[in-house]
């Protein structure tokens, strides 16, 4: 084969590619391409804050392959009428990617390989996004697990070892450059300046995610265990949107941390890489649930919670409003959907506390929460996002008690004890003392009272607990 197409989705990079190498052990030309198509991903396209994210990590990736005098082809439409149409165009023999597992995902690329393979293509997938492929763990009884600790005691067995794929110094193009799209029309980047604050936050792409990883091994990581469930502080990897969209690969993570772990065995990172390597452990868990049970983005994991008596729209539109907005009055809610709103991002300890008062306090179905969040994190991963929703409404997968209800006034107190992450989101609060700075109705009426809706909730969940 002479030539062969790279077609790259979510694993924006060139260091450990195992598609891209693929490819190079195939052809000796190489046309990567990235086809925007958001209509295949079903009711899931990407939404605002993972398409600038997106848009950001194309353009380091193209200038990356430029570099290496391989432009990126940039396209738009059906992905195979344009896989078929590039192969045409430049004779390539193959076409090559990297696998991905979200239901709408999985059904397109057996499609599209299916019928490359009746054109006479080759056509070959490969692993990047994950340590271990979803059907390779089972229980003892062959069915999926359901629930992590055993889960992750398993997988552990079955870690990747070895070394990494290289980044090519160099790569020879299609003999005539391919048509291709500029990367502004796909218009990725957002209509309005609610984005604005995100390069400051922000550096999209494979150069961003290396000096996070290295920061993070070298520096953070030796307090992660500490410090990871205090919003206010700097103290997480920040490499979930990297993860997302394969700015950097899992292998990656886990041979840097193992790393850290054989340069300094005397410092206590054996305790705090392992807490960090869980954590890649639920990630992992994460795309197993959603592998083996493709409805739960809209249905819960367990039949029995499709009974459960949520408020009706009509009765919960302006409460949602108010938490989307962070108007809900109760100061850590607020800070969170702020920071959200702002960034891109949200505290993992923080999404607990806002996904439970949605859920437990408002009584409002957490689809509607796992939407509003797939639209404005960078970090939108169908799997994680599912998990976490679920989790918390206590429908899913490991989520004993799933009655349980998080007070958000204690859990401000304990993990923000000095108020530094509300002053910094709700800064019409910051001249508050301390003491009252937690407490609900703080600067404006909540929009619920705590402890009647807690009891709300608790009686909710037992009309379905013999269910």
């Amino acid at each position: 084969m002479n030539t062969a197409i790279l077609w790259f989705r979510r694993d924006l990079r060139l260091a450990d590619n195992p598609a891209l190498h693929l490819a190079l052990r195939e052809a000796e030309r190489l046309i990567p391409v990235f086809i925007w198509s958001p209509e295949e991903e079903g009711e899931w396209a990407p939404g605002g804050a993972s398409r600038w994210w997106l848009h950001h990590s194309l353009a380091d990736l193209a200038g990356e392959l430029a570099k290496r005098g391989c432009p990126l082809v940039i396209r738009r439409g059906d992905s195979l009428a344009e896989l078929r149409r590039l192969a045409r165009e430049t004779g390539a023999g193959g076409v090559f990617w990297n696998r991905l597992y979200e239901p709408a995902a999985i059904a397109r690329d057996t499609r599209i390989k299916e019928a490359l393979r009746e054109d006479g293509l080759e056509a070959q997938s490969a692993n990047s996004a994950l340590l271990i492929e979803p059907w390779q763990i089972r229980t003892g009884g062959g069915d999926p697990y359901r629930v992590f600790t055993p889960y992750w005691k398993a997988a552990q067995a079955l870690l990747p070892a070895g070394r990494l794929e290289p980044v090519p110094a160099a790569l020879v193009p299609a003999a005539e450059p391919p048509q291709s799209l500029p990367l502004e029309a796909l218009e990725l980047l957002p209509r309005i300046a609610w984005a604005a604050a995100f390069p400051g936050r922000w550096q999209p792409g494979a150069g961003g995610a290396r000096q996070r990883l290295e920061r993070f091994a070298e520096d953070v990581v030796l307090d992660y265990s500490a410090r990871r469930d205090q919003p206010a502080q700097d103290a997480t990897s920040g490499l979930s949107p990297h993860l997302h969209f394969g700015d950097i690969g899992p292998r990656q993570v886990l041979m840097r941390m193992q790393r850290a772990l054989a340069e300094d065995r005397g410092s206590g990172r054996i305790a705090t890489t392992d807490h960090f390597l869980r954590e890649i452990g639920w990630r992992e868990f994460a795309h197993h649930l959603l592998f083996h049970f493709p409805r739960t983005p809209t249905e819960p994991l367990y039949d029995k919670f499709a009974a459960f008596p949520w408020r009706k729209p009509k009765d919960y539109a302006a409460d949602l409003a108010a938490w989307q907005r962070g108007r809900t009055g109760v100061p850590i809610v607020d800070a969170g959907m702020r920071e959200l709103w702002t960034t891109g991002i949200m505290h993992n300890r923080v999404r607990m506390i806002v996904a439970s008062f949605l859920t437990k306090n408002l009584l409002i179905p957490w689809q509607e929460g796992a939407k509003w969040f797939w639209d404005t994190l960078v970090d939108a991963d169908l799997a994680n996002n599912t998990l976490g929703w679920q989790w918390t409404a206590g429908c899913g997968a490991d989520a004993a008690p799933y009655f349980r209800v998080f007070n958000p006034v204690l859990q401000s107190q304990k993990f923000d004890p000095q108020g530094e992450y509300l002053r910094r989101w709700l800064p019409e609060l910051a001249a508050l003392p301390t003491d009252r700075l937690h407490m609900p109705g703080a600067q404006r009426p909540a929009i619920v009272d705590l402890a009647e809706t807690r009891q709300r909730a608790l009686d909710a969940y037992a009309r379905i607990k013999g269910a």
